[in-house]
């Protein structure tokens, strides 16, 4: 048995298909396809059904996989306990940011961080905050700065912002003339959301089943500018975090009618191992919060 056959495995069960599982480890179908039928051939059990279009496991399958990932999580965190021991010369970090946080908060705290560490390669993965959350629960990323409200017991967090949650109307809308937004005003609006996987998309339409409104969803989109710019022509509004909805032109924030706050922060796996890499990037962000007089809550 063979580690690599163990990697094709994991891959191709966690993506349900040996070719996206070649395309994802670089390497050709046919290569995953071999290791996988020797590796059954060796434990003498079959670890997919392959009677259905998408693949999945056997029962025997996905006990096999619970276990070797656990073997093999521990044997990455191995072999970078072991690199740890050379100096903090080179190393990788993967983040993962949410356009809306990314766009306004990351970029101070990266242009910072490059300028102390040229020598460390930081990977950025821009998805919404829910999605980074799983992809930190698998050990896909290093780190999220991420709304870390509700997040799982499993994730470490260090908050950096406390932020409320804001409705943006176009400037000239009847609703512009309100302090503050309620559900009920939702019920003849148009929404722009953000697509699945954003904290912000899942929360509104929460409270919109709550409530038992039925939203009008015009458009979906990630790319924050281009929301504001839609919601300045009038095309609807739009749910943002006040720091992001400040001075937008041709818009006006309004608080919800019963306000929401949420924090924002770094987030990461609690029982993986920490690299140097990654412990710098750690300390850094405590730092920088300490210099701005911000102390991170435990």
């Amino acid at each position: 048995m063979e580690l690599r056959q163990l990697e094709y495995f994991q891959m191709a069960a966690k993506l349900k298909n040996i070719t996206r599982a070649a395309e994802r480890l670089r390497v050709s179908q046919p290569n995953i396809t071999v290791a996988i039928k020797k590796l059954e051939a060796e434990l003498g059990i079959q670890l997919f059904d392959r009677s259905q279009k998408q693949l999945s496991l056997t029962p025997e399958g996905t006990i096999f996989l619970t276990r070797i990932e656990l073997a093999l999580r521990n044997i990455q965190d191995a072999i970078l306990e072991v690199n740890d021991y050379k100096q903090l010369q080179k190393g990788t970090i993967k983040i993962g940011i949410p356009s809306m946080i990314g766009a306004y908060l990351f970029p101070r705290i990266f242009s910072s961080f490059q300028e102390k560490y040229k020598h460390l390669d930081v990977y950025l993965y821009e998805e919404g905050s829910m999605a980074i959350r799983e992809h930190l629960e698998r050990d896909e990323l290093d780190f999220g700065i991420v709304i870390i409200s509700g997040a799982a017991p499993s994730l470490q967090l260090l908050p950096m912002a406390k932020s409320q949650v804001v409705g943006c109307v176009p400037a000239n809308s009847p609703l512009a003339s309100k302090k503050s937004i309620s559900l009920n005003d939702l019920r003849t609006s148009h929404l722009i959301m953000l697509k699945d996987g954003s904290y912000l998309r899942n929360l509104v339409q929460r409270m919109l089943k709550d409530a038992g409104i039925k939203p009008d969803i015009v458009l979906e989109s990630n790319q924050v500018e281009t929301i504001k710019g839609l919601i300045a022509s009038g095309v609807g509004m739009s749910f943002f975090l006040d720091f992001i909805a400040e001075n937008a032109f041709g818009t006006k924030a309004l608080p919800l009618e019963n306000p929401v706050t949420v924090d924002v922060g770094l987030a990461w796996k609690k029982d993986r191992y920490i690299s140097k890499a990654a412990q710098a990037f750690i300390d850094f962000c405590n730092t920088t919060l300490k210099e701005r007089n911000v102390s991170p809550m435990k």
